[in-house]
C-alpha cells in the first residue's frame, strides 16, 4: 500500500490486506487498524508540518513505522529500491536487476524510452525496511528535539503562554 490517501480511498482493500494472513499482514481488527493508521498518518503529517504537538504525535507514528517495518517490509530485506548489489543486497534485489534490464529492453524496442526516462531512471521497488527505519529515526529525533524554534506552533504556544 502506498500513500496515506490510499488507505482511506481504498479502505476495504487495505483492510483486507491488513487482515488476510495468506496474502496480507494477518493483523487483528483490520478495519479498526486501517482507520487508526490512516487517521494518525494524516493528522500526524499536519501536526509535523506545522510543528504542533510534535512530541506527542511522534509516539504513535513511531509505533506505526515499527509495526510496518516488521510486518510489511522485513521479509524483503533492508533496501527499499532494488539496486542489485552491495552489502544490503539479497537474492531478491539481485534478481530485480535482470527484470529491470529486460524492462528497459522492451521499452527501448517498443516504447518512447527517452520520454519515459527524461525525468529519472527506471527503478524496481523492493519494499524493504529502509524507508520505515529512516522515518522511525527521523520521528525519534523530532521526539527528543521537538518542532524547533521560531517555526513551530509548539514554540509560539509555549512562548505565548509562558510554558518552559
Amino acid at each position: 500500500m502506498d500513500g496515506r490517501h490510499q488507505k482511506f480511498a481504498s479502505f476495504s482493500d487495505t483492510a483486507e490486506w491488513f487482515g488476510n494472513a495468506e496474502w496480507g499482514l494477518g493483523l487483528p481488527a483490520p478495519y479498526v487498524l486501517v482507520f487508526l493508521v490512516a487517521l494518525f498518518e494524516l493528522v500526524g503529517a499536519l501536526c509535523l508540518l506545522f510543528g504542533f504537538a510534535t512530541r506527542p504525535i511522534c509516539l504513535p507514528l513511531m509505533v506505526i513505522m515499527a509495526v510496518a517495518a516488521v510486518t510489511a517490509h522485513l521479509q524483503n530485506g533492508w533496501l527499499a529500491i532494488a539496486t542489485g548489489s552491495g552489502i544490503f543486497a539479497t537474492d531478491r534485489t539481485v534478481g530485480a536487476i535482470e527484470r529491470l534490464e529486460r524492462a528497459k529492453e522492451i521499452l527501448q524496442a517498443q516504447g518512447d524510452y527517452e520520454w519515459i526516462t527524461e525525468n529519472g531512471a527506471l527503478a524496481i521497488l523492493n519494499n524493504g525496511i529502509e524507508f520505515a527505519a529512516t522515518y522511525f529515526v527521523m520521528l525519534l529525533a523530532l521526539f527528543f528535539l521537538g518542532g524547533g524554534r521560531f517555526v513551530s506552533a509548539d514554540y509560539w504556544l509555549r512562548r505565548h503562554y509562558g510554558i518552559e
